[in-house]
């Protein structure tokens, strides 16, 4: 019997991912006594790391790419940097073509402004003229956005009224951001290379259809200031980095803990009961970073939870889409046939590849929609090893692809591991139509992980949902679910709460603010605060 579950704590927290790591660590180091507990082994939830195909091989089986991460607030809090090292490519998205041209961005914006022109003059100016207001927006509002609790919506828009850029923002964040992106650009291989972008901040291309996007993610689409991280050695490494600040800070972490319910007495959450029969009392708070469904429908019960949240619960959405995913041990990394046409192709951090026209895309878009498997094979990739080589042997490398998939697709009667064989070879063949050297002699090894696996392991992402919830204008920001649950002394801290999915910290790290400002205990840090940051901005004559 382990003695981490035979003690009362100030406060529990339910899930050992980077939300739960982060509450904890805040929390921790503010003096509280804090028992972190994970239902799994291991921890870091999707920054999962594995040598999956063959030894010395490190595949990223879930998360892979991270937005900004060594600026956010936690990570300069918690001083990760000491313990985790960050890859910031040049190149950042890349696009090849059949006709043997290339679409490439970077993070300097001359260089991607040239790139665009090569495609269509007046599409490069339109990203020149959109990267100044991004910029600005993405600094003064985004950032300062996603890390603080959301204002009301009428304060918001309010504030944001006030300046030439918040207009910017709230007109566009008003609209439907394929509309925007047709709007803006004339070159198809130009749109089509901004959708896979919009479709990275939390919608991909089966949501990006939803009628407004109040988090901005189209803005963040031109901005080439902050963007996409590479974890040195594999994600995991964030997640061993995030242990080693809550268990430095004074945390207590214990695997294997299976939660039969969150105890609730007086009306008010008191700890935890284990399947056993064991309790472990909070005397402050429990915090669950799990999905909506799983906190309040089976560790709470609907009887315990008043009309007006239940209503909340029945409504809250998923994605309808899951990911078909296939890692690869290679000899060498993809090389392009458009490396011709531009040599950094080879090196863009994120691949987008298979789709040629809109009318692709829209075809693949219905496929998922309806639940059947998508006749085009469209995909995201990258060059991992190429540009971390410790994520291989010396002289081998890596390379995914993440295929948009229903999560119980139509098979025809077909069994479910023939399909995936049979999937992951049209992959390999589409792959191998833009990168040549993608053939059956440079692929020492290949696993194939689809969201039939993952939401075995990953119980949160339900339905396949890797975000635990949709990104739809219904349940962000100011909709979001919240911190704060209608039983006192509980919370919600996983993605669920505003900024949603995705490795961000965002949930984890407001949430601690939210605990500190109820237990009166004056943070060690000093909180971002969207409210002050709006208004900041200049107002307008």
């Amino acid at each position: 019997m382990s003695k981490a579950l035979e003690k009362t704590y100030d406060g529990i927290i339910i899930g050992a991912g980077h939300h739960g790591l982060i509450l904890g660590s805040y929390l921790a180091k503010a003096g509280l006594k804090i028992l972190l507990v994970e239902r799994r082994l291991t921890y870091g939830g999707g920054l999962s790391t594995r040598e999956a195909t063959l030894p010395g091989f490190y595949h990223n089986l879930h998360s892979i790419n991270h937005f900004h991460i060594t600026e956010t607030p936690w990570f300069k809090d918690l001083e990760i940097g000491e313990r985790v090292t960050y890859i910031t490519p040049r190149y950042e998205f890349g696009q090849a073509h059949n006709d043997g041209t290339a679409l490439v961005l970077g993070r300097d914006l001359e260089e991607s402004v040239a790139n665009i022109g090569r495609f269509s003059k007046k599409d490069a100016e339109t990203f020149r003229t959109w990267n100044l207001k991004a910029e600005k927006i993405t600094r003064d509002i985004l950032l300062a956005e996603r890390f603080s609790e959301p204002l009301p919506q009428a304060e918001r828009d309010a504030l944001l009224a006030r300046t030439p850029e918040g207009r910017d923002f709230l007109a566009v964040a008003a609209r439907q951001p394929l509309d925007v992106v047709r709007e803006l650009f004339e070159n198809e291989h130009v749109q089509l290379l901004f959708l896979f972008k919009v479709s990275l901040f939390g919608t991909w291309l089966v949501d990006t259809t939803s009628k407004t996007s109040p988090m901005g993610s189209v803005i963040r689409a031109f901005d080439l200031e902050s963007g996409y991280q590479l974890c040195q050695g594999g994600s995991f490494n964030l997640a061993r980095g995030l242990m080693e600040s809550f268990i430095a800070n004074g945390g207590t972490f214990q695997p294997q803990v299976n939660i039969a319910k969150i105890v609730i007495e007086n009306g008010k959450a008191t700890g935890i009961e284990l399947a056993d029969g064991r309790t472990v009392r909070a005397r402050q708070f429990v915090a669950s970073t799990l999905d909506v469904h799983q906190t309040f429908e089976t560790l709470v019960g609907r009887a315990q939870l008043p009309a007006p949240f239940l209503s909340k619960i029945d409504k809250f959405q998923y994605t309808a889409w899951s990911l078909f995913g296939v890692h690869w041990a290679l000899k060498e990394s993809p090389r392009f046939a458009a490396e011709k046409f531009d040599p950094n192709i080879n090196r863009a951090l994120k691949w987008s590849l298979g789709a040629e026209t809109m009318e692709d895309l829209f075809e693949a878009h219905e496929d998922t929609k309806a639940g059947r498997v998508p006749k085009l094979v469209q995909f995201g990739s990258g060059p991992l090893s190429l540009l971390d080589p410790t994520q291989a042997p010396p002289g081998r490398h890596t390379t995914y692809a993440w295929h948009v998939m229903p999560l119980d697709p139509a098979l025809g009667g077909q069994r479910y591991e023939n399909f995936k064989e049979e999937f992951s070879d049209k992959i390999e063949q589409t792959f191998a139509r833009y990168c040549p050297n993608m053939t059956p002699d440079n692929i020492l090894g290949r696993y194939v992980y689809t969201g039939r696996e993952y939401v075995q392991e990953m119980v949160n992402m339900r339905g396949g949902d890797i975000f635990m919830g949709a990104f739809n204008a219904e349940q962000v920001m100011y909709n979001h679910f919240g911190y704060r649950s209608p039983i006192p002394n509980l919370y919600t801290a996983g993605s669920g709460s505003h900024p949603g999915g995705g490795i961000s910290g965002g949930a984890g790290y407001i949430t601690a603010g939210v605990i500190a400002e109820d237990l009166g205990i004056k943070p060690w840090w000093t909180p971002v605060n969207a409210r002050r940051a709006l208004e900041k901005l200049n107002a307008s004559d």
